[in-house]
């Protein structure tokens, strides 16, 4: 069976991302989704195998060609970048966060050429990447530059809710002056064309309101009033499938259940604790607008738990499943 290859980055080696890696190429799930090729260090990954996932062995190469793809073989394509004798679990560290950075360049350039067809990536940390002054904040700035692309979406899925967001880093004290009519005019019709490179191509996109209740009709917020409701009015007249705003305490249970294919989150937490709370383990990140799908855990590189054995890989699992799921209808509509 021809399976989508995925490049899947080790992460920072200091973090959980080995482990959950090893943990999730173990499950049989994942085995018969996809061929799984890991960019990082072998000698990091030989280690993880050894202290968390007995029941496969570790075949390096210096390039995908190489990887055999056998059943109980993790397939690691070797950066010999990350020698674990000079960084220490669980600690922030300038030589892990670069050979994290590094790892991300060449898993990006695999997916670039086409050796790969998504990409999926373990946890990086923020403070790691700038200890190492790798010029970038997180995943997303680094791919943006990679791929050449402005400004990618973001949307999370977990048990059928897909989430998009209008902001993410701000302040949540300065997300009210961002929601403007253009930048609800550019995102509603990007939401939607994304779902439709998804696959998703029935159901509404429905747009969270800001304050409670919606302001009621400006009693508390009036932003509701002002803005959101005549961008989604004028997106409608213009044939775009929209509804919204709809009170951001109810628009989430909603989409879960089925009546929307996918809400539009007006900043980070609202609809962060959307997903967390519906399956935090599951919850996952896919990042869209690049020239090629990435999807990855949406959790950190949980520095307290790293290299105990205590890292849940449901998350990994999921974003391996979803990289297979999407990532040829994404290729293929590009």
């Amino acid at each position: 069976m021809n399976l989508p290859l995925i490049a899947l980055t080790m992460g920072d080696p200091a973090g959980v991302g080995p482990e959950i890696i090893v943990k999730a190429l173990a499950s049989e799930k994942v085995r018969k989704a996809a061929r799984v090729l890991v960019y990082g260090d072998a000698r990091v990954m030989e280690r993880a195998l050894a202290n968390f996932s007995g029941g496969l062995s570790l075949h390096a190469v210096s390039r995908a060609a190489d990887a055999r793809f056998e059943p109980g073989i993790l397939e690691v394509l070797d950066l010999a970048n990350a020698d674990p004798d000079r960084f220490e679990p669980g600690r922030v560290s300038g030589y892990a966060g670069r050979a994290a950075f590094e790892c991300i360049e060449a898993a990006t350039r695999a997916v670039l050429s086409g050796e790969a067809e998504a990409l999926d990536t373990a946890p990086i940390n923020k403070e790691s990447i700038h200890a190492a002054c790798v010029p970038f904040i997180g995943h997303t700035e680094m791919l943006e530059a990679l791929g050449g692309s402005r400004d990618p979406l973001t949307m999370f899925e977990t048990l059928g809710l897909r989430v998009f967001f209008l902001t993410r880093h701000v302040a949540l004290r300065d997300v009210s002056a961002l929601l403007t009519r253009e930048r609800f005019l550019e995102y509603i019709p990007r939401c939607l064309a994304a779902l439709g490179r998804l696959g998703v191509a029935e159901g509404e996109l429905a747009v969270a309101g800001f304050n409670p209740h919606c302001g009621e009709h400006g009693l508390f917020g009036d932003e509701e009033v002002r803005v959101i409701a005549p961008a989604v009015e004028e997106a409608r007249a213009a044939g775009l499938r929209v509804v919204g705003p709809i009170g951001p305490d109810s628009v989430f249970h909603q989409a879960h259940l089925g009546r929307y294919a996918a809400v539009l989150s007006l900043y980070h937490d609202q609809g962060h604790i959307a997903t967390k709370t519906l399956d935090f383990d599951r919850t996952i990140s896919l990042t869209l607008g690049l020239p090629f799908l990435r999807t990855s855990v949406d959790h950190g590189t949980a520095f307290d738990i790293a290299w105990q054995g205590k890292a849940e890989a449901l998350g990994m699992e999921e974003s391996i499943l979803a990289a297979a799921r999407y990532g040829r209808a994404w290729r293929a509509s590009s």
